[in-house]
């Protein structure tokens, strides 16, 4: 199989900057499945039963499937639209010392000093009133640099080594001077063409303006917000479009909240891919019998980012165990779980690498140091799914910027294609 030529660093460029929010990221998904000749379904709906290529939206979680093909196991490659970032309090609006101040609060482990003087836009979503009693919610955003969490000034500091944050005092945003607070959603609403009466609820977060690139003298590295883990969103949703069911039903689920552990209705940890799963086989006829004898002899293959290993501190990685931006996907293991793999499905992806053309790095942490997690341990207690934890090697992992090789974007769906698509 040739590499993904459809996925490349500039095409994942784009698919960031179009995506600041989770919300965001599923309507650029979205999108792109329509574009391809995807039909959405609603969950409320019932569901048709001829086999085509469909999708599903929970608030900022997608699945997608192509039943085109014989009905078979099935074959996952799941990802998250969350990323570390910083979001608007209930309440967020404050007037400090004559500076008019939004109230923020990281989510996840986002990196906090690497939002310090950044030019920063909003995203999300607005739960709007209608007319009558009705609701409906609208995404929002606002790419003009309109907030700024400034850094303490190296003379006022205690430290002038290091300086510790408070992610309640310490990384609240101005966005402007003068003696009234104003109201911050009162301005969104605005932005939004809304009234901001109307405005029932509101899901705002931060994002970093500055646009994605590719850089070095040999354009050889991606420079983005949100790698960890749209990078993965990309190259899945390229290995699906891509895909050609032979045998397997392929499928993209990209989950929300991650980074905060995915306890919610529409993360890992929820219903929300073992129901579509059951869903697509009664909606061809099938049982639950028959559901459930497809479940062991299907794979899913959790796809987030992995560390690369960092010139500047090559002692915080596993000796023997190096790394490599532009060396192709990575298989990440940990013997206490915090990664789902095993033999039998490591040896699946590595059959897909070999598949793909790809080469292929292991991953292990240093067993000195806490390790991440990843969706694939959740999804694969949720649904009984043998599943195999990869990635593409990037630095700066929740950083407000991160960075990754260029080559490994085509190289990464190429191996997430070739698993959804086995010989």
């Amino acid at each position: 199989m040739m590499l993904n030529m459809s996925a490349s660093a500039a095409g994942l460029c784009d698919f960031i900057d179009a995506s600041p929010s989770p919300f965001h990221a599923c309507a650029t998904v979205a999108g792109r499945l329509l574009d391809a000749g995807y039909t959405e379904l609603s969950e409320a709906d019932r569901w048709p039963e001829q086999p085509g290529r469909y999708f599903t939206v929970r608030a900022g979680s997608l699945v997608a499937w192509n039943s085109d093909g014989p009905s078979g196991p099935f074959r996952i490659v799941g990802g998250h639209t969350d990323s570390p970032n910083l979001r608007v309090k209930q309440h967020p609006d404050r007037l400090i010392v004559g500076w008019r101040v939004v109230a923020l609060e990281p989510y996840g482990g986002a990196w906090l000093n690497s939002w310090l003087d950044r030019d920063l836009g909003i995203s999300g979503r607005l739960s709007v009133r209608s007319e009558g009693a009705g609701l409906s919610h609208r995404l929002i955003r606002i790419d003009d640099p309109i907030l700024r969490v400034p850094q303490l000034a190296i003379h006022l500091a205690e430290d002038r080594a290091s300086l510790k944050l408070d992610p309640q005092r310490h990384v609240n945003a101005v966005w402007g001077a003068g003696r009234e607070a104003g109201s911050f959603v009162g301005y969104v609403a605005e932005r939004a063409g809304v009234a901001a009466a109307d405005v029932l609820a509101a899901d705002l977060m931060t994002h970093d303006l500055t646009p994605s690139t590719v850089l070095g003298a040999d354009a050889s590295l991606v420079s983005a917000p949100r790698l960890d883990n749209q990078a993965s969103c990309y190259a899945g949703m390229e290995a699906l479009l891509a895909a050609e069911p032979r045998g397997a039903l392929p499928v993209l689920v990209l989950f929300d909240h991650e980074e905060v552990g995915s306890t919610s209705d529409h993360g890992a940890q929820s219903n929300l891919l073992s129901t579509v799963l059951e869903r697509i086989v009664l909606a061809a006829g099938g049982s639950r019998e028959d559901f459930l004898r497809r479940l062991p002899t299907s794979l899913l293959a959790s796809a987030d980012m992995a560390h690369a290993t960092h010139p500047n501190y090559p002692e915080r990685h596993e000796p023997s165990h190096l790394i490599e931006v532009n060396g192709g996907p990575v298989l990440k293991v940990h013997p206490n779980l915090r990664y789902a793999t095993d033999g039998r499905t490591a040896a699946a992806f590595e059959l897909a690498c070999r598949q793909a053309g790809v080469g292929l790095q292991r991953y292990e942490h240093r067993a000195d140091l806490p390790c991440g997690s990843t969706i694939g341990p959740l999804a694969a207690a949720r649904t009984g799914i043998p599943t195999v934890d990869v990635g593409a090697a990037q630095l700066a992992m929740h950083s407000a910027r991160e960075l990754m090789g260029a080559h490994d974007v085509p190289a990464y769906s190429a191996a997430l294609r070739a698993f959804l698509s086995p010989d």
